[in-house]
């Protein structure tokens, strides 16, 4: 099954109503797991800013043994950039911890079997073509064509490369009219060019006061412009799943994702089989988990991270 099938496969009703973590249940929980699978924006931060008490969290997992995992949907970094953010907010975290989407996105491009000869278009940002160039691909575009302007004269005619392969949208807060030109010629007149998101999230805390736009906008646009559907390498999609299963031969039951959002995070557990914990200090508030028209339950949830310290007594 491929990234963008699993995506498509999965799943809108997801099991009994949520449990809201406690004293009485936090140390089954704890002792259930081998490996907490974490987000990051709205659960290990928001923007620059950490989260009470993750830090601290964080320490006692690791003392009970515990193996910690962060999947990020957001593709603005790469491993290595996301590992100096995690130590300037004072927490050690190594580059084999994280799996980005732009990581995935390079990553699927290689189990593809993607020619070295082809090239990439990334609207997006650096830490794409960082992951891109690391897998040994050649990437194009990025925030390097944030200005520039498309000439719109009666007999102007837009170049784009031919040798280009693939197209890999992501989070952009430079996506201008020249990016989704360039990204859309690629898709629709160069042969077999793969269209791949990094993932497809509405929203996110890309600072610590407020929601932005996420790359499903970005995604949008460019579906809305090639008339395809993308494959989706980030959460819910199960790719990133199935690298983490080889690298760490953890089984999934014993495994937690902790996540803020019910259609990326929490999914992502449900669909690979994995124990999930939705947290509210991000995109998800009770009310809309309560919500009757809400499928999708985590087996628990919580205010935030740092309930699995303080309920623990540990």
């Amino acid at each position: 099954m491929t990234a963008g099938e699993s995506t498509m496969a999965t799943s809108t009703s997801c099991g009994e109503a949520a449990e809201l973590l406690s004293p009485h249940n936090v140390r089954g929980l704890l002792d259930s797991v081998d490996a907490f699978l974490f987000d990051c924006d709205g659960v290990i931060w928001k923007g620059d800013t950490l989260i009470d008490g993750v830090s601290q969290t964080l320490d006692l997992l690791r003392s009970k043994g515990k193996k910690l995992v962060f999947v990020t949907n957001n593709s603005t970094k790469s491993r290595r950039q996301y590992s100096k953010k995690f130590h300037s907010l004072g927490i050690l975290v190594s580059e084999d911890e994280i799996f980005s989407s732009s990581f995935a996105a390079a990553m699927y491009l290689k189990v593809s079997n993607f020619p070295q000869d082809k090239k990439v278009y990334v609207i997006g940002g650096e830490g794409i073509l960082e992951e891109l160039q690391l897998a040994g691909y050649t990437g194009l575009g990025g925030p390097e064509d944030g200005k520039k302007l498309v000439d719109l004269q009666a007999n102007s005619l837009f170049e784009h490369d031919k040798t280009v392969g693939a197209v890999v949208v992501g989070l952009d807060p430079y996506i201008n009219y020249y990016k989704l030109q360039y990204g859309t010629l690629c898709i629709r007149e160069n042969p077999q060019c793969l269209f791949i998101a990094t993932n497809r999230d509405a929203v996110g805390h890309m600072t610590s006061s407020q929601e932005w736009p996420g790359a499903g906008c970005m995604v949008a646009a460019v579906c809305g412009s090639t008339e395809k559907q993308p494959i989706v390498v980030g959460k819910p999609s199960t790719f990133m799943m199935d690298f983490l299963l080889q690298k760490f031969n953890i089984s999934v039951s014993k495994m937690c994702m902790v996540g803020d959002r019910l259609d990326t995070d929490i999914l992502f557990g449900k669909n690979a089989g994995c124990k999930t914990l939705l947290v509210l200090s991000g995109c998800t508030s009770l009310s809309t988990l309560q919500d009757s028209s809400n499928k999708i339950q985590p087996d628990y949830y919580a205010e935030k991270v740092s309930d699995l310290l303080q309920l623990s007594g540990l």
